[in-house]
């Protein structure tokens, strides 16, 4: 049996090193999107030359272990899904979905409710897309366009959209962080999005009355046409999800819904222009996927080396010496939300430090009695907490450069997640909500 020790995270500690230190070094250049100028995928590079070296054994039994690593079933799962919901997408986008969605709902709330509705839109948008990048790609030009004709306070607006965008992130069933978290816990998707539920909701409905108390003077002239039958798409996904369905069907029911539709109301629409879409959405999800099984080759690397069962290691001593009983629920909770919480802030990027921490949340979940759907739950609640509050983050620098503002200003209007993180806390202090099995 390989002996615990530190020795064997050094791959990873020089992965965000790397990483990390790339996004500082060009934010000190004033460089756009200083995080993402060398890409996470190419920075794991040098990181899994290391774990090689570091690893013992004939090369090419190093090199099998890597492979078993990337191959796990797993990981290959999470590749399939991240096709096809880059694939729905981005064939829901061409054909005019999003813009249908929003407008709809823009239609039927009243103009006193127009912050609030900018929250619930956006969240079902990203609850139903299961991205926020997108999300808040294809609403915030909207929203802030709507914050210049009705008065509303622009920040605050942006504030909403990425709230609204990181709880449906969150929520999500086919959100690259919710695919991440249960199949690392080991749990299924709709048991995660209840439990996820319990605590967003309470979140989400203190952020509404605080929109509406900013907003309630708002007024809204016209709303653009819309097809109705657009929205279809998105309704399809979200309520085939939530009953079950298996998310690869649900995925591709709809890429076929949301491509007959374009054929059917757009006569330029043809099928050559839905197979481009399609391939658009499989190159979208690629940096990902690449990173995902990367990350699942190194993960093989560090834990047959003995660098996870030292980390587990190491979290029991410090819950020891705080004088924390094995079994105690609300130790194991803190620990699992502490660890992807500290991931992201050196990664920015929340499914890349679920990843990160998948195995060894599990380990921590078994070992102080936590519910595989809770440890999920808390590892994407908290990720999603710390991307939509770090200013170097993808979803905040988007918000940010469409409504030209700073981005350490956007971060203060981001009510969403800072409630929700406060929400969580208080959850696991009070070791609420009770798990049945």
């Amino acid at each position: 049996m390989t002996k615990p020790t530190p020795l064997a995270l050094l791959p990873l500690l020089l992965f965000l090193t790397l990483f990390v230190g790339s996004g500082l070094w060009y934010q000190s250049q004033d460089v756009d999107f200083a995080f993402y100028q060398i890409q996470a995928p190419v920075a794991i590079l040098p990181a899994l030359v290391l774990a090689i070296l570091l690893s013992r054994g004939a090369l090419n039994e190093r090199i099998d272990t890597f492979m078993k690593g990337v191959g796990d079933q797993t990981i290959i799962t999470m590749v399939l899904i991240y096709l096809l919901a880059g694939a729905f997408a981005s064939v829901a986008k061409a054909v005019g979905g999003v813009d249908a969605t929003v407008n709809f709902g823009l239609s039927v709330i009243p103009p006193s409710f127009i912050l609030p509705g900018i929250f619930i839109i956006t969240a079902f948008v990203a609850t139903s897309m299961g991205t926020s990048m997108g999300t808040i790609a294809a609403i915030a030009p909207i929203a802030i366009g709507v914050a210049e004709v009705t008065d509303l306070p622009l920040l605050t607006t942006v504030g909403a959209v990425v709230g609204g965008a990181m709880f449906g992130d969150n929520l999500s069933i086919i959100s690259d962080t919710t695919i991440a978290a249960t199949r690392t816990q080991g749990c299924e998707m709709r048991d995660k999005f209840r439990m996820n539920f319990k605590i967003a909701l309470p979140a989400a409905l203190l952020v509404l009355i605080w929109l509406f108390l900013q907003g309630s003077e708002a007024r809204l002239d016209q709303v653009q046409d819309y097809n109705i039958w657009l929205v279809l798409p998105y309704l399809a996904v979200l309520v085939l999800a939530v009953l079950g369905v298996n998310v690869l069907l649900v995925l591709f029911t709809g890429i076929v819904l949301a491509g007959v539709l374009g054929l059917v109301t757009m006569p330029e629409y043809a099928v050559s222009d839905w197979s481009k879409d399609i391939y658009a959405g499989y190159t979208g999800m690629q940096e990902i996927m690449i990173l995902s099984l990367l990350i699942g080759g190194l993960g093989a690397l560090m834990k047959s080396q003995g660098g996870l069962d030292w980390v587990v290691r190491s979290i029991e001593n410090v819950s020891r010496t705080l004088g924390a009983k094995e079994g105690s629920r609300r130790v194991g909770e803190l620990s699992i939300s502490a660890s992807v919480a500290l991931t992201n802030l050196c990664t920015a990027n929340n499914t890349v430090s679920i990843l990160i921490n998948g195995s060894v949340a599990k380990d921590v979940a078994q070992r102080y009695n936590v519910d595989p759907r809770r440890s999920a739950s808390l590892l994407d609640i908290f990720s999603c907490v710390v991307q939509g509050l770090i200013p170097y983050g993808a979803q905040i620098l988007l918000a940010s450069s469409l409504a030209k503002v700073s981005p350490l200003d956007v971060v203060t209007h981001v009510q969403y997640s800072w409630i929700l993180a406060l929400v969580a806390f208080v959850t696991i202090i009070m070791c609420w909500p009770k798990v049945k099995s």
